[in-house]
C-alpha cells in the first residue's frame, strides 16, 4: 500500500522543475528588457540633458545663473523677449532663414537632374563621373577657400554678402548628388521605360515618376542641407563678417556672447532661439528624414 501511495511523486517532480523553469525564463527576459532599456535611457539623458541644462539656464534671473542653482526660480521668461530686442538680432535671424531656404531649394533642384542621370541613364564614363562627384566629397573646403575668396572678392566684388555661398548651391552638392543616386537605382527601370514608352520624354518622367517616388530622400537630402546652412559658421565668417548687415544667426551668437560675457542667462536664451527652427523641422519631418536616410542605403 506504501508503494502504491508513493508511485505518482516521480510525475511532480518534472511538473515542479519546469515551473522552475520558466519562471526563470521570465526573470531572465525581465532582466534582458530593464538592461536593454535602461541602455536606452541612458544614452537618450547623455543626449538630452545638456537641452535641458540650457534651456533651464536661458530662463534664470542674471545673478542665479552665476549660482550652483539648477532650477530657476523664478522663471525669467522675459529673457527671450530681451534677446529678440537685442541690437541685429532679428536681421541674424532673416540672414540664416534667407541663406537656409535658398540654399536647400538651390541644392535639391540643381542635384536631382544629375543623380537622375547617374542612376538611369547609360553613357561611356557614367562610372567615372560617379566617381569624380565622389572624390570632391574628400576635398576639405579650406583647402579652396582662398583661390574662391579671391574670385568673389575681385572679380564679382560680392564679399560682404552672402551670395558666395547661395550662388555655388546652384550648381548641385556632391553629398546630396550621392545620396539621391543611391535612392534612384532602387527604382525599378521598368517604371521609366514604361514612361517613355508612353511618350514622356526624359523631363516629363523624372517630373511625373521619378519625383513621388524619390520624396522620402528628397525630404531626407533637403534636411541634411537646411542643417548644414542654418549651423553654418565658417563660411558667413569668411565672405560676410565684414558686414554686420550680412551676418547669420550662427556668427552673430559669438558676438552676442562676447557682449553678454557674465550673462549667460541671455546667452543660453540666444542659443535656444538659434537651435529652435532646427529643433521644429526635424521634429515635423523626422519620419521622412529617418526613411530617406534608411532608402537611400539600400543598393550601391
Amino acid at each position: 500500500m506504501t508503494d502504491v501511495l508513493k508511485a505518482p511523486a516521480p510525475a511532480s517532480a518534472p511538473a515542479s522543475r519546469r515551473g522552475t523553469d520558466a519562471r526563470t525564463a521570465r526573470r531572465r527576459a525581465a532582466l534582458e528588457w530593464v538592461a536593454i532599456h535602461s541602455l536606452g535611457v541612458a544614452a537618450a539623458l547623455f543626449f538630452v540633458l545638456p537641452f535641458v541644462f540650457v534651456l533651464l539656464t536661458s530662463l534664470m534671473s542674471d545673478n542665479q545663473a552665476l549660482t550652483r542653482s539648477l532650477w530657476p526660480h523664478p522663471f525669467e521668461w522675459h529673457n527671450y523677449v530681451t534677446v529678440f530686442h537685442t541690437a541685429g538680432f532679428l536681421t541674424w535671424w532673416k540672414n540664416s532663414l534667407v541663406y537656409a531656404v535658398s540654399g536647400t531649394v538651390l541644392t535639391v533642384v540643381s542635384s536631382v537632374p544629375v543623380a537622375y542621370a547617374l542612376a538611369k541613364f547609360r553613357f561611356r564614363g557614367r562610372n567615372t563621373a560617379l566617381m569624380l562627384v565622389v572624390a570632391t566629397m574628400m576635398l576639405p573646403p579650406q583647402v579652396v577657400i582662398v583661390p574662391m575668396y579671391l574670385f568673389w572678392a575681385n572679380q564679382m566684388h560680392l564679399t560682404g554678402t552672402l551670395w558666395p555661398l547661395i550662388i555655388p548651391m546652384a550648381f548641385g552638392d556632391a553629398f546630396t548628388v550621392f545620396l539621391l543616386r543611391q535612392f534612384l537605382v532602387t527604382i525599378p527601370n521598368e517604371y521609366v521605360d514604361a514612361a517613355r514608352v508612353d511618350g514622356c520624354g526624359e523631363l516629363r518622367t523624372l517630373l511625373r515618376v521619378i519625383l513621388p517616388m524619390a520624396r522620402p530622400a528628397i525630404a531626407a537630402v533637403a534636411l541634411f542641407q537646411f542643417f548644414s546652412c542654418w549651423n553654418d559658421y565658417f563660411g558667413p565668417q569668411i565672405y560676410a563678417s565684414e558686414n554686420p548687415a550680412a551676418w547669420t544667426l550662427s556668427y552673430g551668437l559669438e558676438t552676442f556672447k562676447g557682449a553678454h560675457q557674465t550673462s549667460w542667462n541671455l546667452t543660453m536664451a540666444a542659443t535656444m532661439l538659434v537651435m529652435a527652427p532646427v529643433i521644429i523641422v526635424f521634429f515635423f519631418a523626422q519620419k521622412a528624414f529617418v526613411e530617406g536616410v534608411t532608402l537611400t542605403g539600400v543598393k550601391g
